[in-house]
């Protein structure tokens, strides 16, 4: 039988390593974050099912590396557990024996569309969402969706079988599947078709690794629906059978009881930087509501009188609509929870009635239903009952899963799906199939490699539940008892009350996780926002500590909003991880990303982000426009700092555009300032509002009515943040703010005669988050001003407008340069697949970033700003600034790199002698024991972390002209920036070192020593 497994030997880590390269990850931090799925368990159930910390984490990249891993296991006979989308709630991936986790994930190609005969062959890891996207787009869907299309696999619904939109037409998941290649356990690659299928479906990881699957189609067109209204569940159980009797040609068939219609009407609307988002959402009537989904072509007709001959009523158009496109985000409901006990049973359609009878009667909680109805007159119904996890009568109440599953039972029904966690439901489940996957797994796995336990069960949680089941009367006796209330969050360990919610609300569903580009740059479940709010669970609870690794994880988020716009519940993430930058930063005094110290010092000194002087920061302004320039004016165009020092054809654009569109408009000139946007991310919220109030002051002294900004960023803080702060502050602010492009759609009709240099290029939009999806929801301006200009041949990429892609910057890009530019590369590879000579943009801080990607991944790309494009169509020779931004970036890519802590260890060896010289006496005296004493070396390794911190503030100082002179040699600096440094570093240094000597100090110390010893 396999071991247990939760460290690994360093052979084998080597042995590992050797196979996965950086696609590997042992970090006891980050395996914590794979050691649960989508379920809450209660605190009693978490101790039977014991310690599921994997010894590894692998990205399984294709199915040659999946062979490998299997071989590897099989020899040391180390558990493998599958991994893909986690988002299933049955204990399906929990490592209860430690082991490998194999993350799927990456294989998510479209391998084949047969158009011909309706089918295609995708990876694993194909996400269900963007599969059907992609396959409508030639004119053919899947037959079936599982509801978490979002965030859910091919390989994963096959693994974990299941009911999904179209299942009533076309049934469970298996019988939407044509074949599957599976890495058998014992290193053997096979096809599975047929009947041969009934082997791996469902078995969840048991049987091998799924590595590709082939689906059955449909031609796509698009649904209609109509939404029922029914007083009773009885009725509208009769109006599901009587359309199943007449054959009414419907797709799915989909149900919600009264409690959970009030509940999606209580649900909070999304907010967007703390302001409700206007949405229309209909009231849904208290009662049971069926909707009936069919392509729009089908003759229905006799659907209507079905309803109305069953008691029910045809509920408003603007309802089915609603309801379909809400298919995928149903846990929004759980922003009332916030959390939910679930329990997922089967019945017979003829049982749907008498099902919610007994769980009316019996069940004490509310429970809340969302049900499908499958081919076959089969129901899936999902039942939750809001609680929280926090409490100690969540262990009480959880047993009321085990009275819905025994009603179920009762009436001819069963568990959806057995897993870890009903294991003694396999026979039920599986039913005829079990003798056929147990024979399998008996030739292929007699070592029990493959996800151990899960089919068969841990003892000590299949006694705890046997004897739940024993004494089930008595247990939902308790259970009905042990509701809770209203759930108030208040500040624990710093953490404020308002994201200590959102954490225990989040659904861990996996929305979030695909498209984030810290996951996807990164690879790792901690990067992304599921794994921050895991954390955050984690930490409160005592169980992961809030450490500087931890915090560099929330500072790196660029702030997209791709979570914020895919999260099922609407939560408002990206403005919690922002109220933590400040808390973490400003609040706890820890480490913000090292180059933003040196920003902050340049910022109070001189304004701007690059180092530069304040008085060259008007120098980009060509002459005949300064001339043109009014001291005041109702419009006031704001540059930016790397619009203004560094990507320079971005203002000369700007002002052209808007001169040559008759608009009269003031500039502060030297007097501006950052907009402040990288202090706010930084966490260092003193340096902003320092430089809000600057900004808005000079801006007054003009008489602006309207700032007109060409990066996205600085429109943002003009549009929505200075507001939201002057107002906290007591300030006046009566200013709007608008982005170019919108000042000039107004104006197209004047500029478009004016255009008369053509283009003659192919080229590809991108869309910056900070003009559309994280900020005014800017879209078409920008690409009217495009397409005006002659020549142009327009492209969209395929992430566009509200889901276009982040480039990366700017965070993430001054954190990990080498993870930005795989960002960056991901979306530069959408306009190479678009065929197009030029990818336009309007972020200067974008144009950096995809400028200096291009370069790192060697991608033949040019990168032009829009502005710059269109006033060389007017005419004007915009400079082209490429070389600008590569050079500039080039010293904070080194200076990036000098603050990584080995190459800060190698710095600090070099000016040893000058620290020890700087020490007091009676330390350097010490310092000479360790030559001369045997032993004194042993000592002085845990004297160091006392030491140094207290030591640092008095050498730092008479160091400081060393140290300049060895950042000198090690970071290349133009003279402006070279003639700061001394006023810059030693601030910059103040605030950094009391937070990087923990991880200096052990660098350090052994080199200390030995320096001693040998001088």
């Amino acid at each position: 039988m396999t071991n247990s497994m939760f460290e690994l030997t360093e052979k084998q880590k080597k042995e590992l390593s050797d196979i996965f390269g950086r696609g590997v990850n042992f970090k006891d931090k980050e395996r914590h974050f794979y050691t649960h799925d989508v379920g809450a368990l209660p605190s009693l159930v978490k101790k039977m099912v014991g310690k599921t910390k994997p010894a590894a984490i692998v990205k399984v990249k294709d199915e040659a590396k999946a062979v490998e891993l299997v071989n590897f296991a099989r020899k040391y006979k180390i558990p493998i557990v599958p991994r893909a989308g986690a988002s299933s709630g049955y204990g399906g991936i929990i490592p209860t024996k430690g082991g490998i986790i194999a993350d799927v994930t990456p294989m998510r190609k479209i391998i084949d569309i047969d158009k011909d005969n309706l089918k295609v062959t995708v990876g694993a890891g194909a996400v269900w969402y963007d599969l059907e996207s992609k396959l409508n787009e030639e004119g053919l869907a899947v037959q079936a969706v599982p509801s978490s299309a979002l965030s859910a696999t091919v390989g994963g619904w096959l693994a974990q079988n299941g009911v999904g939109y179209g299942s009533y037409e076309y049934g469970w998941s298996q019988d939407t599947m044509e074949s599957a290649r599976v890495v058998l356990p014992n290193g053997e690659v096979k096809d599975f078709s047929g009947n041969e299928l009934d082997k791996i479906i469902g078995t969840m990881g048991t049987t091998g690794i799924i590595t590709q699957v082939t689906l059955k189609l449909r031609k796509y067109e698009k649904n209609a629906a109509i939404s029922a209204g029914f007083p009773d569940a009885s009725s509208m159980k009769k109006a599901i059978k009587k359309v199943g009797e007449k054959k009414i040609p419907i797709w799915a068939i989909s149900f919600l009881n009264p409690q959970w219609a009030d509940m999606k009407n209580k649900s909070p609307y999304k907010t967007h930087y703390g302001e409700t988002v206007e949405e229309h959402r209909p009231e849904l009537p208290h009662s049971y509501i069926c909707n009936f989904a069919y392509p729009q072509s089908r003759d229905v007709s006799g659907l209507e009188d079905i309803i109305r001959e069953a008691g029910g009523v045809i509920l408003p158009q603007e309802i089915a609509d609603h309801e379909t496109q809400e298919w995928f985000r149903s846990m929004k409901v759980k922003r009332l929870g916030p959390s939910f006990i679930p329990a997922e049973v089967v019945v017979p359609v003829d049982k749907i009635d008498t099902m919610f009878t007994e769980i009316g009667k019996k069940i004490g909680l509310p429970v809340l239903v969302e049900g499908m109805v499958t081919k076959g007159d089969e129901a899936i119904m999902l039942c939750f009952m809001p609680h929280s996890e926090r409490s100690f009568k969540y262990n009480l109440a959880f047993p009321l899963a085990l009275s819905i599953v025994k009603i179920a039972e009762e009436n001819g029904g069963r568990i959806y799906a057995s897993g870890l966690y009903f294991a003694q439901q396999a026979d039920k489940v599986y039913k005829k199939r079990l003798p056929l996957i147990q024979e399998l797994k008996k030739q292929t796995d007699p070592d029990d490699i493959m996800n151990p336990e899960t089919l068969t069960g841990k003892t000590m949680l299949k006694t705890g539940l046997s004897f739940a089941r024993a004494f089930e009367p008595m247990a939902r006796m308790v259970g009905n008892m042990s509701g809770v209330g209203d759930q108030e969050f208040k500040e624990e360990k710093k953490i404020p009350g308002d994201i200590i919610s959102h954490a225990y609300t989040c659904a861990q569903c996996g929305y979030c996780v695909n498209e984030c580009d810290q996951y996807y740059g990164r690879g790792w479940e901690s990067q992304s926002p599921r794994g921050k709010w895991f954390f955050i669970k984690e930490y409160l609870a005592g169980k992961m500590p809030l450490d500087q690794e931890q915090v560099d994880t929330f500072l790196a988020c660029t702030t997209c909003e791709m979570c914020d716009h895919n999260c099922q519940l609407d939560l408002p993430i990206e403005r919690s991880w922002m109220t933590l930058r400040e808390n973490f930063v400003q609040k706890r005094g820890m480490m913000t990303i090292p180059p933003f110290e040196i920003m902050a010092q340049s910022l109070d000194k001189e304004r701007n982000i690059w180092a530069n002087y304040r008085v060259d920061r008007d120098k980009w302004l060509p002459d005949d426009i300064r001339a043109k320039i009014k001291d005041k004016a109702e419009i006031a165009y704001f540059a930016g700092c790397t619009a203004s020092f560094v990507e320079k054809d971005v203002a000369e654009g700007t002002v052209r555009l808007l001169d040559e569109a008759g608009i009269d408009f003031a500039y502060l000139g030297d007097k501006e300032a950052c907009c402040g946007i990288p202090m706010l991310v930084a966490g260092k919220w003193d340096v902003f509002e320092r430089i809000l109030k600057m900004n808005i002051a000079n801006m007054q002294k003009l008489g602006a009515k309207t700032v007109v900004t060409s990066c996205p960023a600085c429109l943002l803080m003009w549009r929505t943040i200075y507001p939201q702060w002057a107002e906290k502050l007591g300030m006046d602010f009566d200013i709007e703010a608008k982005h170019y492009s919108e000042v000039l759609l107004d104006k197209l009709d004047v500029l478009k005669p004016k255009f008369k240099v053509p283009i003659n290029k192919t080229i590809a939009w991108h869309d910056s988050c900070h003009l559309g999806r994280a900020g005014a929801g800017v879209y078409e301006p920008p690409r009217e001003l495009l397409k005006a200009i002659p020549g142009v041949t327009f492209k969209e990429m395929e992430h566009n407008r509200e889901k276009a892609l982040c480039c990366g910057s700017v965070v993430t890009l001054i954190d990990e340069p080498k993870v930005a530019s795989k960002i960056g590369n991901t979306r530069l590879q959408e306009a190479v697949d678009q065929d197009a000579d030029i990818m336009a943009a309007l972020c200067p801080c974008c144009l950096v970033q995809f400028r200096v990607a291009a370069r790192d991944n060697n991608v033949d790309m040019k990168v032009e700003d829009l502005a710059a494009l269109a006033a060389r169509s007017l005419g004007y020779d915009i400079p082209e600034t490429t070389t600008d931004a590569l050079v500039a970036w080039a010293t904070f890519e080194k200076m990036i790199e000098l603050m990584e802590p080995e190459n800060m260890t190698e710095m600090m060896v070099e000016l040893l002698p000058d620290m020890i010289g700087a020490m007091p006496s009676y330390m350097q005296a010490m310092m000479k024991t360790v030559k001369y004493v045997p032993g004194m070396d042993v000592l002085m390794k845990p004297m160091m972390p006392i030491m140094m911190p207290m030591l640092m503030p008095s050498i730092m100082p008479k160091v400081m002209p060393k140290m300049l002179k060895a950042v000198e040699k090690r970071v290349p600096m133009p003279d402006y920036m070279l003639e700061q440094m001394p006023d810059l570093m030693p601030a910059a240094m103040g605030n950094l070192l009391p937070n990087m000597l923990p991880q200096l100090i052990p660098l350090l110390t052994p080199k200390m020593i030995e320096y001693i010893k040998t001088n």
